[in-house]
């Protein structure tokens, strides 16, 4: 969103939009029937209520605030309890152990921004996890890593999915809104580059004569900024939709004749991300704020609904995508029920980490594979649920709150305890 598929923003609450778009619309002129199931697709599913795990308590074993060498560790660390009472031997917990396999490749590579990890932390544990039996994931867990609270660890949850909705490679009737690859004027820049400063920021642009100017906005680009240029990959049904789906940062088109094209994240215009859903709730325009009553609300109101949608500025361009999918941030595909994005810099992007929410849908164990424009700080995580209506209906409306800890090679702590001079102590 993530950006993510970059799957990019969430679902979310729908007060921060956080993301989606649906089930399949029927073609039909410029204002294609809504999707079947009703206006707003599945409702969203009826949460499970659940009673979260109390934070690390405050005291002795919380680390203080820390200047270096990342920002989880500015956060505060806290050593958790032991994992083996923690961790359920279910399927998410062997989804999580295929996942972690997956992730190995990236997790030993990648330079962790969070600061906590180097990539050798994770080599006894990643070259056991190729030979471990999944039927025995929580004994693996349990025996490769140790919990750690960053922050207070008070954790807030939405979730995203993979939309299928109606498009065509072609233009046609039915099928007018342009579903855009990447421009080849869109430059990104790493302002790490200029200022050690600066490192971890990047904006994107265009240049013009001798400037470096913002990108085309979502207002302009929809009013033809990029018309005639060739780089339209597909068209879609439904504006509403694509909007969703370029939230998400990822999906399905279902075409003409029936067949699948998959289309993932590429880049985005630079522009600030809004969450429509917040600005509707709070002008009064909607009441809950899941994306089923967003969609509803855009679709009632078509005109005020497409000046809403401009109010997010920010654009997402696509590519199309073979084999399994979507793939996250690592490069790597996502499995619904497993993998969550999160803000690297405060979760080591491959990482476990174990959430206990006041949903009991998320709780379990997810391995961070994904990153997204509205997943930022500790303990902010977008959990994702795969693709189709069941999918649909538990990312729409999810929004958990509860705690989390995040799971780091046995040792780690004890490391960063001792350079900083930290406490020890279990909690």
């Amino acid at each position: 969103m993530h950006t993510r598929l970059r799957l990019g923003v969430p679902l979310a609450a729908a007060l921060l939009l956080s993301a989606c778009a649906g089930s399949i619309i029927p073609p039909g002129s410029q204002n294609p029937p809504p999707p079947r199931g009703g206006v707003t697709g599945p409702s969203a599913a009826k949460p499970i209520p659940a009673t979260p795990r109390p934070p690390v308590t405050p005291g002795a074993a919380t680390v203080p605030t820390a200047t270096g060498p990342g920002p989880a560790v500015t956060a505060g660390l806290a050593p958790g309890p032991a994992l083996a009472t923690l961790i359920p031997q279910d399927d998410r917990t062997r989804a999580a152990l295929v996942a972690f396999r997956l992730s190995c490749p990236g997790l030993m590579r990648r330079t962790d921004q969070s600061g906590l990890t180097q990539g050798s932390d994770w080599t006894q544990a990643c070259s056991a996890a190729t030979s471990w039996p999944d039927s025995s994931a929580a004994d693996f867990f349990a025996r490769y890593f140790e919990a750690v609270q960053v922050g207070d660890g008070s954790s807030f949850a939405t979730g995203y999915y993979e939309p299928e909705i109606a498009g065509s490679r072609n233009r046609a009737p039915g099928y007018t809104t342009p579903i855009y690859r990447r421009p080849s004027d869109l430059v990104e820049v790493d302002l790490g580059l200029f200022s050690d400063a600066l490192k971890g920021k990047k904006i994107r642009g265009h240049v013009q004569g001798q400037n470096f100017v913002p990108y085309a906005e979502r207002s302009e680009i929809e009013a033809g900024a990029l018309a005639g240029r060739g780089l339209e990959l597909a068209w879609a049904a439904d504006p509403v939709e694509f909007f969703f789906l370029q939230v998400q940062g990822s999906g399905r088109l279902r075409l003409p004749d029936g067949s699948v094209l998959r289309i993932g994240y590429d880049s985005q215009n630079g522009r600030d991300y809004t969450g429509i859903g917040k600005l509707m709730k709070d002008r009064g325009l909607i009441q809950a704020g899941s994306m089923q009553d967003i969609m509803a609300w855009l679709r009632a109101n078509p005109e005020q609904g497409r000046a809403i949608m401009n109010e997010n500025k920010s654009f997402v361009f696509f590519r199309e995508i073979t084999g399994p999918g979507p793939v996250g941030a690592m490069g790597v595909a996502v499995t619904g029920g497993s993998s969550v994005a999160a803000d690297p810099q405060y979760v080591p992007l491959g990482a476990p980490v174990l959430l206990s929410m006041d949903r009991a849908e998320p709780n379990g164990l997810w391995v961070a594979q994904d990153t997204g424009g509205a997943i930022k700080g500790a303990n902010r995580f977008d959990t994702f649920w795969g693709a189709g209506d069941q999918a649909r209906a538990i990312a729409g409306g999810m929004s958990a709150r509860g705690t989390a800890l995040l799971l780091l090679p046995i040792g780690t702590y004890a490391r960063l305890a001792s350079t900083n001079g930290w406490s020890t102590a279990q909690p």
